[in-house]
């Protein structure tokens, strides 16, 4: 089977597989805007629909909007709205935005003339659905079980989680949300992890905390959050972080499976007033696949989903999004012909100054697509100093298998299916450290990829440390744990030390719980960023004081900066205790710092 491109799709995936209790069913097809399963028998959709038309408060017509003003106080805000022919729906005054419904097709330049309003637009060029006056609650699928055994598949193993185990599963007390099209919570591998309490439906921007109300009304959610965190209980499959607890925030809209801006905003700011320590977000925000500064409801767009991305960082949430699936350069976008995809798309020229949103905005961690090796995932979306860091997201043969609503499992290929490896990963890193910050995960995501290198393809630029096609790498479930192998370990400085001319300084690791001597094959990856690399001599020192030469650069290498892996024989020395990196400049001019350094036992 090949893997279609499917750029269509606001959702970050692709072909599908079912499974369910040890029995498997292709569909031959991906499943698209018309035709998405929203996980509802046909007759309470149908029913629900009649009942929505009558919903109080509802015309046809209505269009969303968002009016941004400055964070604390929305009230003046809000009595502008209802003034100029609108209601609110919606308001969140810790970022300064309001959602607003309007029939008025001059609502928005009306509200872009009062005073303390500084951005308006247009969320959406379709009508709301009148479900948003009056939800219907999504459908409980009956189960099936499973006689389906936990192995070792074969993205799991890429990212050394399958030894990850063995060290640590995660903590109960990290929770990921998972922003998607819902989670079937009685799936027999979810069920374990699922926190109901935190659980809500974000869809049509306003928290819908029902019970249920999270639910999938699709399939793809489901999917991400087995492989974030599906329980290791011996049967199905087993997610990259089985310890953790996972949340449902459902910013899908049923029928549709449209992501909007006020869902986005809504599911960040529940994320931040719920203490998640990391969410996944497979998708991006519709209905433009990039939104524009110089449109002023994309402007609108881009600041209200910022700041609510910004807020959710600010109470301790690292956001990790998926990069997409159209075969994209991301650093050097040209055009878009796929936006609105609520109505009619049109094509239209972009710059760079566009962006996927959440995936481009500042703090999320953007995750490209590998297939079953070091290749990047034919589909897979990339760009130079855009992409963060890869992980597997299959690619032909090898799709990535998971959990499905019912108590089924099947394959799916996409971005979508790499990024909860990467949220895994992040709540492993959040179990070992629970002080660390989302700036602390997002560097030690980075820090501890493998670095891969480009293939012979003229559109990854970059090194082999970072690149187009992978970031700073695929990333490891291992080294997250506090482990690199069986006795092994990885220890890591990434605090900067500033490296002054004719100096010598020193960065401290200090290892603990490693038994005995040091290996005759000690890893020392270093990572100095200098503007002139002739200037230094770089050793390392062990806990006794003796020195290990790793490199005295020639006087004459003018090249920036040093990021290399050393291989060093200290199987003489005692492993335990406080090493060093040395760095000495011996020169005038060029300065630098220590940016990170590590050891691999």
């Amino acid at each position: 089977m090949t893997t279609p491109r499917i750029s269509q799709h606001r959702l970050r995936r692709s072909l599908l597989s079912v499974a369910a209790a040890g029995a498997a069913l292709a569909l031959a097809t991906p499943a698209g805007a018309a035709d998405v399963d929203t996980g509802l028998p046909p007759g309470p959709a149908t029913a629900a629909g009649k009942l929505a038309q009558s919903a109080a408060g509802w015309a046809a017509g209505t269009r969303s909007y968002l009016v941004i003003t400055a964070p604390g106080d929305t009230s003046a805000a809000r009595n502008a709205v209802t003034a100029n022919g609108g209601s609110v729906f919606a308001h969140y005054d810790a970022i300064g935005v309001v959602v607003a419904h309007s029939t008025s097709a001059g609502f928005a330049t009306a509200m872009r003339s009062v005073a303390g309003v500084q951005k308006v637009g247009a969320t959406r060029t379709s009508d709301v659905p009148a479900d948003a006056y009056s939800p219907t609650l999504p459908g409980a699928p009956a189960q099936s079980s499973t006689t389906l055994t936990e192995t070792a598949r074969w993205d799991m193993t890429r990212i050394n989680a399958d030894k990850a185990w063995a060290v640590s599963t995660g903590s109960p007390a990290v929770t990921v949300g998972v922003l998607d099209t819902g989670v079937d919570e009685r799936h027999q591998d979810i069920a374990p992890n699922f926190d109901a309490a935190d659980s809500v439906s974000c869809a049509y921007g306003k928290a819908d905390t029902r019970s249920g109300a999270w639910r999938d009304v699709g399939t793809h959610g489901t999917h991400v959050a087995g492989t974030i965190a599906a329980a290791k209980n011996g049967k199905g499959v087993v997610g990259v972080a089985p310890g953790v607890k996972i949340a449902s925030v459902r910013i899908a809209e049923p029928s549709t499976s449209m992501f909007f801006a006020e869902n986005t905003i809504c599911g960040f700011m529940w994320a931040g007033d719920r203490g998640f320590d990391v969410t996944n977000n497979s998708y991006y925000t519709d209905p433009w696949m990039f939104n524009c500064p110089d449109d002023p409801d994309q402007a609108a767009i881009i600041e209200g989903v910022r700041r609510a991305q910004e807020y959710a960082e600010g109470k301790g949430s690292l956001q990790v999004a998926a990069a997409g699936n159209s075969n994209y350069d991301l650093a050097n976008k040209r055009s878009d012909s796929e936006s609105p995809n609520d109505s009619t798309p049109v094509d239209r020229t972009i710059t760079n100054a566009c962006i996927d949103i959440p995936t481009e905005l500042p703090g999320v961690v953007t995750v490209a697509a590998m297939g079953n090796g070091n290749i990047k995932a034919s589909y897979s979306n990339f760009g130079r100093d855009v992409i963060d860091v890869a992980a597997p997201g299959g690619d032909g043969a090898y799709g990535v298998y998971s959990t499905l609503p019912g108590g089924k499992y099947g394959n799916m290929n996409g971005t979508s299916m790499a990024s909860p490896h990467v949220a895994g990963v992040a709540a492993l890193l959040k179990s070992a450290d629970p002080a660390a910050t989302p700036a602390d995960l997002r560097a030690r995501l980075g820090s501890q990829s493998t670095d891969t290198a480009c293939p012979s393809d003229s559109r990854c630029t970059g090194t082999t440390a970072k690149n187009a096609f992978f970031g700073e790498g695929q990333v490891d479930a291992l080294k997250a744990v506090g482990g690199t192998g069986q006795p092994g370990r990885y220890f890591e400085s990434t605090t900067d030390v500033t490296v002054a001319d004719n100096a010598t300084v020193e960065s401290p690791i200090s290892v603990t719980g490693v038994t005995g001597n040091a290996p005759a094959a000690l890893k020392v990856g270093v990572d100095v960023k200098h503007t002139y690399r002739g200037d230094l001599v770089l050793s390392l020192v062990a806990p006794d004081g003796s020195v290990y030469s790793l490199e005295d650069f020639a006087d004459g290498d003018s090249a920036d900066d040093v990021v290399k892996t050393y291989t060093v024989d200290a199987s003489s020395e005692t492993a335990s205790g406080t090493w060093k990196l040395r760095v000495r400049d011996i020169a005038a001019q060029d300065t630098g710092r220590i940016d990170a350094w590590n050891l691999t036992f």
